[in-house]
């Protein structure tokens, strides 16, 4: 039986064999096995192999390349033999009634009372088995296992942005209620002030008119000690006089304020306002939105567009707009990046431009990170930019050793071309691969977008007028070419799957096939208002498809019938 070596690999179903020269191995010297005698029944490396051929000249040893011959590993033999559940016995029955294959314990324990149980040897007799067949169907089940853990593995995705994304929210949510209760303490310290100024007014005019009675009365006291023994009848008469109209002023004064009460201000707590919130669950409600990641409706079914709006987003003191790329936020928000006046503009759900920063070099291409983030390429950098309150707002850079001028994001994977480059990185910025490459002429790698489950990538080839569809390894599946399609500059793909390209030079928008590229439809031309388009984008808010153009400061909106 043939040995295996310990740098045999086992990832998922996956096994990597490595047979030992069976020479080198008597000697405890592990060597990869190039050749299998029959004869011999044994390996040989290359060193060992020319011994072999000089002692059995009429042996016939088969090299890797032809591995058929090679007998069947004994991990791949006990692999298939060993029963799943009694993993030191062999399987050697096969119960018809359950459709399981069974070891001696399986069979005693759970197959006693089953009417068909076959021992391997005889169904085996009577069986026939198509490997390729079963092959394919391993490869195509595998396929779709690989797109399910895809679309998995970007929902945890989703999960954990959408997570900071409202946790964020609920930090905003309790600011504002602390800014509500500021307020509200704001306006309760107003009104106790105003109550202090009304009730302290009448009784400062109250102190102010007794210290003005005391004053003039010790006045008049003083004066009468002055002339009592002075023999003034005339000033001891006025006197008398001013004495007695001052004691009646104080005795009316004193009877008009008798009944007065001790005045103090006071604070009744509003327990309403604790009982409802102590009676909340929260500052809000925890929802679950559930939205499918894998393509809506049919990727190659054909898109058809009617009436054409035209919405300005230039700006006061803009030159005529290169409008190079279109995002569609998951609000509805729409970002256009301007790379004719170095800006990145923001457009409500009206496609007026509410918001708008300058970059420091011409921006080529945007993707969404984030639902209210996104990548923009400037130069050598990608800026991330973030919608705030309707204002954009500049965030981090990651700087490169190329020039970045695609780029697409999909479940923490950044892909960037740099013309004629396309690398994957992670989202921090490290090389994870070089993924294709062609420095035949300058734009052989422009422009690039993802399928939504990220099997597939489509890459512009502009002077050689070709869609290339790519493998996520970077291999080529197919190549498009069409008369209608000169120098193609934007390629974008829908959440269906729907693959869009625009061509520059030819002034069209083509529909082309999602598995062996070939067109599905022109969506628009020159007839249609198409000139020099630029960019192309499907708003699903809206079932829209918007086109951006060069030199002209109007973006077009085509209705989808």
């Amino acid at each position: 039986m043939a040995t295996f070596s310990q740098s045999i690999i086992e990832k998922g179903s996956e096994m990597v064999q490595d047979f030992l020269c069976s020479t080198c191995e008597e000697e405890e010297l592990k060597e990869s096995a190039d050749y299998y005698c029959e004869s011999c029944v044994k390996f040989y490396c290359r060193k060992c192999i020319h011994m072999h051929s000089q002692l059995f000249k009429k042996h016939c040893p088969h090299g890797r390349s032809d591995m058929k011959k090679w007998p069947v590993a004994k991990k791949v033999e006990d692999f298939l033999l060993k029963c799943d559940v009694h993993k030191e016995e062999n399987l050697v029955m096969f119960c018809e009634d359950h459709s399981q294959l069974c070891c001696n314990n399986c069979a005693f324990l759970n197959h006693r009372q089953c009417k068909t149980v076959m021992l391997l040897s005889d169904l085996v007799k009577i069986t026939s088995t198509d490997l390729n067949q079963v092959s394919v169907t391993i490869q195509t089940t595998l396929a779709e296992l690989k797109k399910i853990q895809n679309i998995q593995e970007a929902n945890i995705q989703s999960v954990r942005i959408s997570y900071y994304e409202q946790l964020h929210k609920i930090q905003e949510t309790r600011h504002k209620i602390l800014a509500a209760l500021d307020m509200l303490e704001k306006k309760t310290l107003q009104e106790m002030k105003d109550t202090l100024t009304k009730l302290q007014a009448p009784l400062k005019s109250d102190v102010d008119k007794c210290s003005t009675l005391q004053d003039e009365l010790k006045q008049l006291g003083d004066a009468i000690q002055d002339i009592s023994d002075k023999s003034k009848q005339e000033l001891s008469l006025l006197a008398c006089i001013k004495s007695k109209d001052k004691i009646q002023q104080f005795e009316n004064y004193q009877k008009k304020n008798f009944g007065q009460v001790k005045s103090s201000i006071t604070f009744q707590f509003n327990s309403g306002l604790v009982q409802y919130l102590s009676k909340l669950s929260g500052l809000g409600e925890i929802k679950h939105n559930a939205q499918s990641l894998t393509a809506v409706g049919n990727a190659d079914q054909i898109i058809r567009i009617d009436v054409k709006p035209e919405y300005d987003v230039g700006l006061p003191g803009d030159e005529p707009c290169i409008i190079a790329d279109i995002c569609v936020l998951p609000s509805g928000q729409v970002i256009v990046v301007d790379s004719k006046n170095k800006k990145v503009k923001l457009l409500n759900q009206q496609y007026q431009v509410v918001s708008h920063c300058s970059v420091s070099d011409k921006p080529l291409s945007i993707c969404q990170i984030t639902p209210s983030e996104v990548g923009v390429t400037v130069g050598a950098e990608v800026q991330f930019i973030k919608v705030n309150n309707n204002q954009l707002v500049k965030d981090r850079k990651l700087k490169f050793q190329h020039s970045c001028y695609s780029i697409s994001f999909q479940k923490g994977d950044l892909f960037l071309t740099s013309g004629t480059v396309l690398y994957m990185y992670s989202l921090d910025g490290k090389l994870v691969s070089k993924l294709h490459e062609d420095y035949s002429e300058r734009w052989t790698v422009a422009r690039c977008a993802l399928s939504p489950t990220g099997d597939k990538l489509y890459v512009i080839n502009s002077p050689q007028h070709k869609l290339l569809t790519l493998a996520r390894d970077g291999s080529v599946l197919a190549t498009f070419m069409d008369p209608e399609l000169k120098w193609p500059i934007c390629v974008h793909v829908t959440h269906a799957g729907q693959v869009l390209v625009c061509g520059l030079a030819s002034n069209t928008i083509l529909q082309i096939d999602s598995k062996d590229s070939r067109k599905l439809a022109t969506l628009a031309t020159t007839r249609d208002g198409i000139q020099e388009p630029h960019s192309v984008c499907y708003n699903s808010n809206t079932d829209s498809i918007i086109v951006g153009q060069r030199n002209n400061r109007k973006i077009l909106v085509y209705k989808v019938k």
